[in-house]
């Protein structure tokens, strides 16, 4: 590989992983919680982050759909955004876009060159994480964009996006998930979480557990911050199946919304929507424009939540992975998708995660069988230990071992008036959404019979 600047995106990204990254590994602790090696990597970049204002998004659930909505917004607003999400399906610089568009491969690598021109100037050897986070600060600022919409990665304190002062800090809800690293109560969670919320701010909270709502507010109270709270200065008041998502009522502090097409599916997008509607309201200090609303929520989409991918059977991905994830996921089947057919699930999960809880969560759909198979990961939880957790709930189950082979089985199990699912990590809604489509992509390449 050659020093920096670095000649192809390629090189630049053996570069980056060539750093510790966590994602993949799953710190069991954080011994000395710091965010002193993210403040210096700033620092020497010019601290790039406050040269735009931001929203900054946290929750155990729902981040990347509030960060996509509140994307949204902004650009119907008419502002040029930078949005910074985590992790990514396909490729990695689908972390870093602007104005909905990923980074191309020249800007990454460039900017990416940047980085590894600073590394030795630090005190110690920043994280993968670290440096795609420091990418998306200092490329928004190169790219004079009008606002920052940036979701944490875990957390909210340590956090490495936790160099960012957010105008305003979104927390969607808290939910057992990472208990290694945070907690292990619901309330240290909270804690953690709140912490993103800054002097002067707007905190707009979706969690509406009385008890957790009290910890994040009075985070807000103590620090000067002000505190909207979902059911009080906001909410989704009515939130009905559409075709192609959900129709929804939307009231803020200052204004109220009818009938908002929302283009994604499961009843808990209406929190969502709510959440980043209040968002962008708090952002701009205004109402805005119910047209404008209309026309931002009517063309999000957010890949691998709740996504259709396939029809005859239905097939959709969705990012579950925790306890909270696959009920709302069940909700949603029972909700939005009724079919006549079998509904098979292909499941694979990470160490660290339950299945008996999650596959029990997922069941309440009305599953009859189940696919269980390896996430490409070192953290993989062996298919054998999902298929027991199935088994003692009484599921009918198969293992496979590669997400392409649980595939192949459950297309082979499911009728054409059934249902598939892929869900329990993103790895494997990734590795099955690309065969899946690639598969949908050939099928309609062929000419009629």
């Amino acid at each position: 590989m050659s020093n920096p600047p670095f000649d192809s995106l390629s090189e630049a990204l053996a570069w980056l992983d060539g750093h510790i990254n966590y994602e993949a590994t799953a710190p069991s602790a954080r011994a000395l919680p710091t965010l002193a090696p993210m403040v210096e990597l700033a620092h020497l970049l010019g601290d790039p982050q406050e040269a735009y204002p931001s929203v900054h998004v946290t929750g155990t659930n729902g981040k990347g759909s509030t960060a996509a909505m509140t994307t949204a917004l902004f650009g119907a607003m008419g502002l040029r955004v930078g949005t910074y999400t985590s992790p990514n399906l396909s490729r990695v610089n689908e972390r870093l876009a602007l104005d909905g568009e990923p980074i191309d491969d020249a800007s990454f690598r460039a900017v990416l060159s940047v980085l590894a021109g600073l590394e030795g100037m630090l005190t110690e050897r920043p994280t993968r994480f670290a440096l795609l986070t420091a990418a998306a600060l200092a490329w928004f600022a190169d790219e004079a964009v009008a606002a920052g919409v940036i979701e944490v990665g875990l957390g909210g304190t340590w956090d490495c996006t936790n160099v960012v002062d957010g105008r305003v800090a979104v927390l969607t809800n808290v939910s057992y998930d990472h208990t290694d690293v945070l907690g292990p109560t619901l309330e240290g969670i909270a804690a953690d979480k709140a912490g993103i919320i800054k002097e002067g701010s707007v905190a707009v909270v979706g969690e509406t557990d009385p008890h957790l709502v009290e910890i994040v507010t009075g985070r807000a109270r103590r620090i000067g911050a002000e505190a909207w709270v979902a059911g009080r200065e906001f909410d989704c008041t009515a939130n009905r199946l559409a075709v192609g998502g959900r129709l929804l009522d939307l009231r803020t502090p200052a204004a109220t919304y009818g009938e908002i097409l929302v283009s994604l599916h499961g009843p808990h997008q209406g929190t969502n929507a709510a959440c980043a509607l209040a968002a962008a309201e708090a952002f701009f200090g205004a109402p805005l424009d119910e047209s404008l609303v209309e026309e931002a929520f009517s063309q999000v989409r957010v890949p691998g939540r709740l996504e259709v991918v396939g029809r005859q059977p239905l097939t959709l991905v969705d990012g579950a992975h925790n306890v909270a994830g696959m009920s709302v996921l069940a909700t949603a089947l029972s909700d939005g998708f009724s079919v006549a057919g079998a509904t098979v699930v292909v499941v694979g999960m990470l160490r660290g995660r339950d299945p008996s809880a999650m596959l029990a969560a997922l069941a309440t759909a009305g599953v009859d069988l189940v696919v269980a198979c390896a996430p490409e990961s070192p953290r993989a939880l062996a298919p054998e230990v999902v298929a027991e957790a199935a088994n003692a709930l009484g599921l009918r189950v198969l293992t496979a071992p590669s997400v392409a082979d649980a595939v192949a089985t459950a297309r082979g199990a499911v009728p054409d008036d059934g249902l598939l699912v892929v869900a329990g990590s993103l790895y494997v809604v990734a590795e099955a959404r690309r065969l899946l489509l690639e598969e949908k992509a050939a099928g309609s390449a062929l000419p009629p019979g």
